[in-house]
């Protein structure tokens, strides 16, 4: 027995000296691959003995617990919130043009198309602008864009750490996402001095990725989160538009000032294996497509000075096409994660008959409802929203989230796909092992994709205070879609 026990011994570090796990991933396939061999190994050692069998399952076990701290850590969503502004930055669409028109910068022509996009946009009465446009006379400087930085930051952070328990102290990893307004020091700096983070924080300030920067700014956290461990990860995401309010005559750069709103969310990410019980989502997939080489897709949203100057952004004719583009080409990645072999199956058949057969076929829609519970798709805009809905053959349900944050708050840019998720929350539609897709849009051009699964069921109303908690109960409403 002795004999035969040191033997076993010595061929079994043999056997794992030359295996090298630290130069392998490891599926859920090959590790089953893995235990087969090891169960084959001992058995020819041991001759098929099967009352050392207890060898075997310690090994077993053993290398389970062995794996499981090697791979790679879970990334949780504890929790997030949504910045509310205060009520008196509220206005209707109708006092949004009486604004636009006693500022005496636009002319008669431009006026007409901002009430007319306005109008038919999908934005409702209620929406936020910024201090510095909201005010008469408007204050379009840096002093506005800061106060308006501050003013959603320390919200959205000051709402994060009363509804997590959470002290700022612990968070050791922080990302702040805003596209237009780059001070220096930087966003993350003003937040590091405010709530007096501690000194090996790690920061990172994310620029000019536009509208799909909030997913970006996941995407990072999660890479982050492998390396350093035990710790929690804020993403902050924002814009400040008080600097950068359009005050010419060019209808692609006027377009900005009729779409977009204020507003923020403050995310925080665990890859604590004790934060799961308190966690409401898990993180199972992150596709990025980036389609910046491109020149069509490159310049469809730029900003850029008009003929007279000013600067603005532009957002070309050619954007609807650029954005379907780019889906397309995030689902052919996403598409095999997470759709069931039916699907799969039949898409495969149909592209046979189109690319090797030659036959006109319709192109084969996957149906992504057997694969998602809920979508959370960047309310950029109603034409946006429509696209993406034709795209992807969803319902008017599917869509609601989507389109009841646009009219509610309109297009707050990187922070529209957590508005929406707190709407589907504040319904007491999430329940656990409901998956959940997120999908924005930036320029560059990008397109990306989060997937959420939840750890369990979100209960109605949710924390008050928050964007949707005094208005959930009239929503939704009717809008009108074409």
């Amino acid at each position: 027995m002795a004999e035969l026990t040191i033997k076993f011994h010595q061929k079994l570090i043999g056997f794992l000296q030359d295996l090298d796990l630290k130069s392998i991933k490891l599926s859920h396939a090959s590790l089953y691959l893995l235990m087969l061999a090891l169960i084959h190994l001992t058995l020819s050692i041991l001759h098929f003995k099967l009352h050392h069998f207890w060898i075997i399952t310690t090994f077993l076990l053993v290398s389970q617990i062995y794996l499981a701290k090697r791979s790679r850590p879970p990334t949780y969503l504890v929790d997030f919130t949504c910045f509310k502004p205060d009520d008196n930055l509220k206005r209707s669409i109708e006092s949004i043009v009486e604004g636009s028109r006693k500022m005496g910068v636009f002319n008669q022509d431009t006026m007409y198309f901002q009430e007319r996009v306005m109008t038919s946009s999908g934005l409702g009465d209620e929406t936020y602008v910024p201090p510095g446009p909201a005010a008469q006379p408007p204050q379009l400087n840096w002093e506005a864009t800061m106060a308006e930085a501050k003013m959603v930051m320390y919200g959205a952070l000051d709402s994060l750490f009363q509804k997590t328990g959470i002290i700022p102290q612990d968070i050791g990893i922080l990302i702040v996402n805003c596209s237009g307004f780059n001070p220096n020091p930087s966003l993350t700096s003003m937040i590091v001095n405010h709530y007096k983070l501690k000194p090996d924080i790690v920061t990172y300030n994310l620029s000019g990725m536009g509208c799909s920067a909030g997913l970006i700014s996941i995407s990072l956290a999660q890479t982050l989160l492998q390396t350093h461990h035990d710790t929690y990860a804020v993403v902050l995401s924002i814009e400040a538009m008080s600097l950068y309010w359009y005050l010419g005559n060019d209808r692609s750069m006027i377009l900005g000032n009729c779409l977009f709103r204020m507003g923020g969310a403050a995310i925080i990410l665990s890859n604590k294996y004790s934060d799961r019980t308190r966690s409401k989502y898990v993180l199972t997939h992150m596709i990025r497509t980036n389609k910046a080489s491109d020149d069509e897709c490159y310049n469809s949203v730029q900003q850029r000075e008009d003929d007279k100057g000013i600067i603005g952004v532009s957002l070309s004719r050619e954007l609807m096409r650029v954005a379907g583009d780019a889906l397309k080409t995030n689902i052919t990645t996403l598409g095999p994660l997470v759709l069931p072999f039916s699907e799969q199956f039949l898409f495969f058949i149909t592209l046979v008959k189109k690319k090797i057969l030659r036959i006109k076929v319709k192109p084969y829609i996957p149906n992504f409802k057997l694969a998602f519970e809920h979508f959370c798709v960047h309310a950029g805009g109603k034409a946006v929203l429509n696209e993406v809905q034709k795209s992807l053959n969803l319902t008017d349900q599917d869509m609601e989230p989507s389109r009841m944050t646009l009219h509610r708050f309109g297009n707050t840019s990187s922070s529209s796909c957590w508005y929406e998720l707190g709407y589907m929350e504040a319904k007491g539609r999430v329940s656990k092992g409901d998956r959940v897709w997120q999908i924005a849009f930036g320029s560059g051009f990008k397109c990306n994709s989060l997937v959420w699964t939840a750890l369990k069921t979100i209960p109605p109303g949710g924390f008050m205070g928050e964007a949707w908690s005094d208005c959930i109960g009239g929503y939704p409403v009717k809008v009108h879609v074409n």
